[in-house]
């Protein structure tokens, strides 16, 4: 039997009656793909990310971030990628933080590579991003304890170490963090 491509759509309204509720599902041209569920770590930079976009949104007032929002980056056939991050410095205050997915372009996309099936296919995926008009991707690996900084202006790309500082310009001026604090295990206590 042939099945049929799925728009973005199709994909939003039927991603929950895939393995895991679709949880860890993308849409690659049209087919829904299971991506292997993210490792502690993954949470860990999750968690140091929004704890940092946090103290910056307070402070700076400029955009907001999104987890887990699917982005809409290829049409005929849909393709559909939940990046850690999407960070919006556009459009009404928080229009997106409660979409499944998103026709919206964000300014910053934050990928983890924490699994090897997020790391076989990062380049295509950062083409997708900066093809649809993402600015600027931060790739952040926790193997090496780096940041990739891929700017779609064709400025090259910057790899930062975790003895360095992640500075946001020209997207989120002001925004600053230790690439080595996005790698500490929190304090639970």
């Amino acid at each position: 039997m042939i099945q049929r491509s799925m728009t973005a759509e199709d994909f939003s309204l039927h991603r929950w009656e895939l393995p895991d509720a679709g949880q860890w599902a993308e849409l690659i041209r049209g087919v829904p793909v299971s991506l292997q569920p993210p490792d502690p770590e993954h949470g860990t930079i999750v968690l140091n990310l929004s704890k940092a976009f946090s103290a910056y949104v307070h402070s700076e007032m400029i955009g907001y971030p999104c987890f887990d929002l699917g982005l809409h980056v290829e049409s005929a056939p849909d393709t559909v990628l939940h990046p850690a991050v999407s960070y919006f410095t556009s459009g009404e205050r928080f229009s997106e933080s409660d979409k499944d997915y998103t026709d919206s372009v964000p300014t910053l996309v934050v990928e983890l590579a924490t699994s090897n099936d997020r790391r076989s296919n990062i380049n295509e995926r950062i083409t997708l991003y900066h093809r649809c008009g993402v600015s600027t991707v931060w790739v952040i690996d926790p193997d090496n304890k780096t940041v990739h900084i891929l700017r779609r202006a064709g400025l090259g790309a910057t790899r930062l170490t975790e003895f360095e500082t992640l500075h946001g310009a020209p997207d989120l001026k002001n925004f600053k963090v230790n690439v080595g604090e996005l790698f500490r295990e929190p304090d639970w206590v």
